[in-house]
């Protein structure tokens, strides 16, 4: 079987009105990076708003990054834990900051000063690490702090998340996809850490993307994709994005 299909040189085609599976309502929340106050106040929100709409199976996905930078990362992990485990319907996808954390939890150094530099102090710190030892920590250190404090479990469900999610004409990555490839061929690092090369992309990726990771002040709906990821660690919004049939509406902390 051929995977690859030239998006690329489709450019110049109308890309098509995407659809959500029948009988499913879809809710996907963007980066929370350590905000438990702004998830639980969006978990309330997507109640209240399936509550006030006709009855439909209920999909929630989490496009990943529940970790770093906010101050509650463990209750992130824990409520999102919770729910997958709860229900059939609720996924969550890997994201560049759960790699990041999962690769110095296994003694990766290199990852371990990069957690360093993208709020993995937080995070640690939201474990039960002191302070002055974070703070004192050279990098072989850190690594025996994630694993003293960072449970086995949490490092085990990141592995177990998804790379992407599949429904009607939707796609769910963290980060993007790299234009064309058929998802099948798409390496790991670009789900999870693709920039420029996807956002600046104007042809078709064959769905509707709708992704994390690059942060912008509001959504960014775009033909081909759209971006949620406003920032909620700094901004305090918090966005998720909510799809049945032909319809998406936005909810926002």
């Amino acid at each position: 079987m051929v995977f690859r299909r030239l998006f690329g040189l489709q450019q110049d085609l109308p890309l098509r009105e995407p659809r959500a599976p029948d009988g499913q309502r879809i809710y996907a929340i963007g980066d929370i990076h350590g905000r438990l106050d702004l998830l639980d106040r969006m978990l309330a929100m997507i109640d209240a708003d399936d509550a006030a709409r006709a009855p439909s199976q209920t999909e929630l996905i989490f496009l990943g990054d529940l970790v770093d930078r906010g101050p509650e990362s463990r209750g992130v992990v824990e409520r999102v834990m919770a729910l997958v485990a709860g229900s059939p319907h609720v996924r969550c996808i890997v994201g560049n900051h759960e790699e990041i954390i999962s690769r110095s939890w296994v003694g990766d150094k290199r990852s371990a000063g990069l957690l360093n530099k993208v709020g993995g102090r937080e995070t640690l710190l939201s474990y039960g690490v002191p302070a002055d030892q974070y703070d004192s920590a050279d990098l072989a250190a850190l690594v025996r702090l994630a694993r003293a404090h960072i449970p086995r479990e949490h490092i085990a469900f990141f592995k177990s998340n998804a790379d992407w999610v599949e429904a009607g004409d939707y796609l769910f990555v963290h980060a993007g996809v790299r234009p064309g490839y058929a998802i099948a061929e798409q390496e790991v690092s670009d789900l999870r850490w693709i920039r420029r090369e996807f956002t600046d992309h104007e042809g078709d990726f064959g769905h509707v993307v709708i992704h994390g990771h690059s942060i912008t002040e509001e959504v960014e709906e775009r033909p081909n994709r759209i971006g949620i990821d406003t920032g909620a660690f700094a901004t305090g919004k918090l966005t998720a994005i909510g799809l049945e049939s032909g319809d998406r509406w936005f909810l926002q902390t």
